[in-house]
């Protein structure tokens, strides 16, 4: 680009502005990753506006409440406090930002195919207000292209050219809810840009908020890095779950095994089994691949065979409690109580996104079962795409008579709040796919692992 040109004046106009920090910043959808984003930016001294559709989320967040478990009110509030941030539903308000970044979700239809309707849609309302000098970020997982081959020809459709008027920018969520370790602010942020000026401009835009900023040379590859790290863990579970059966056959147990071979001190990384995947990520990404694959007659049956692994694992595990029902309790899985521990997916997290849990109430549901679920972090569950008749399904109280009063327990997700060893003592059969009570020295009178 001509240092003299009218894109080098509307890039660098953009630049300074970043650099001071009187650029605002857009983030669209206030979930699990759009919000603490605008948080993390509203920390580092730039304006923010927050937008949602949700209606009810924006007005809870406008109030300062506490919407995500580990981000607390108190946080909320002092965003709120410095008077730039706000929230809303109003998104003709893109017009006032500078940077526009899209936190908006990526699932698979029914038939596991990528639905980027939620993208195309926002990248419509975008195009709606959309002005010359200004950067829009996609972080929303996807497939390598998604950037140019969906985003850019709907920003472009109003006469503005990427990488002259307006500048266009892909850099992956890395959110892990509920993790102590490391949040948005201190996780790497791997950015690549529609071009090397729309790069630059993304990589000025994040280091102020994040701990370090990897450039990349294309979307194309910023987009393939994330779905290169989940597809990573997919695999990687997919075959300590298939070791689950394997050893389980032999009567030895996986979860010792795996805690003997993380002594190696290379070489090695350990991975543990459960009753399926859960969250945004992992179930969903590796198919976002194995969809854009087949545009280039590539099979990627590695791949996919983790993910048939994995998506199968939630009716093993069903299988073998109603065993369980049989062998130790006398009774089949129709009619039985059936409670289950945990409706997130993973611990000490509110989110049920994907969740495996889900899956297990629904299919003990499909065989007659009477199911129901103590999850301290969900109150009720959430409406969601998949399973609709949970909607609304309340968590119940832990206590001695619930316990005493069901069939069987079934650990879906090991949360730190459980009084697992009440549990213990009361349980008739304990089905535990988390192997928390090996973990915990408890001994309850009929354990059985899955």
């Amino acid at each position: 680009m001509n240092e003299n040109s009218p894109a080098a004046d509307v890039a660098a106009q953009l630049a300074a502005r970043i650099e001071a920090k009187s650029a605002v910043i857009g983030v669209i959808g206030l979930g699990y990753v759009g919000l603490p984003l605008a948080l993390v930016a509203v920390e580092a001294g730039f304006p923010v506006i927050g937008l949602d559709i949700n209606a009810r989320r924006v007005a809870e967040i406008g109030a300062g409440r506490q919407v995500i478990k580990y981000i607390p009110a108190a946080r909320m509030e002092s965003a709120l406090a410095t008077g730039r941030f706000t929230a809303t539903t109003d998104f003709e308000r893109l017009a006032e930002c500078d940077a526009i970044i899209i936190c908006v979700p990526t699932p698979l239809t029914r038939q596991r195919e990528p639905d980027l309707s939620f993208v195309a849609d926002t990248a419509r309302a975008i195009a709606r207000t959309l002005r010359p000098g200004q950067l829009v970020v996609l972080e929303s997982t996807t497939w390598p292209g998604t950037t140019v081959e969906v985003v850019k020809p709907i920003l472009e459709a109003g006469g503005l050219v990427s990488g002259r008027d307006v500048f266009l920018a892909f850099s992956p969520e890395r959110e892990d809810p509920g993790n102590a370790s490391f949040s948005t602010a201190t996780i790497p942020k791997v950015v690549g840009g529609d071009g090397a000026v729309a790069g630059g401009l993304a990589q000025a835009l994040y280091r102020p908020l994040v701990s370090k900023v990897v450039p990349v040379s294309s979307t194309q590859v910023a987009e393939a890095a994330k779905l290169t790290e989940n597809i990573f863990r997919s695999v990687n579970i997919a075959l300590v779950n298939e070791l689950k059966s394997v050893y389980g056959a032999m009567g030895i147990d996986i979860w010792e095994v795996m805690e003997a071979a993380a002594t190696k001190p290379f070489g090695f990384m350990p991975f543990y089994p459960g009753p399926g995947l859960g969250g945004h990520c992992i179930p969903i990404d590796p198919f976002y691949l194995t969809w854009k694959a087949r545009e280039f007659d590539i099979e990627t049956r590695f791949i996919e065979l983790a993910g048939q692994i994995n998506t199968r694992m939630p009716y093993i595990v069903v299988d073998r409690l109603a065993e369980a029902l049989d062998r130790h309790a006398g009774r089949g899985l129709a009619g039985a109580r059936i409670l289950v521990l945990g409706a997130a997916y993973k611990k000490n997290v509110d989110d049920v996104r994907e969740s495996p849990a889900l899956k297990l109430m629904e299919l003990i549901d499909e065989r007659g079962g009477v199911c129901e679920f103590h999850d301290p972090f969900v109150a009720a569950l959430p409406p969601t795409r998949r399973h609709a008749q949970l909607n609304g399904k309340a968590s119940q109280k832990l206590t001695v008579d619930l316990v005493k009063g069901v069939d069987a327990v079934l650990v879906a997700t090991d949360h730190d709040e459980v009084d697992y060893a009440l549990v213990a003592q009361h349980a008739r059969v304990i089905v535990d796919t988390r192997n928390v009570f090996t973990r915990l020295n408890l001994a309850p009178a009929v354990l059985v692992k899955a």
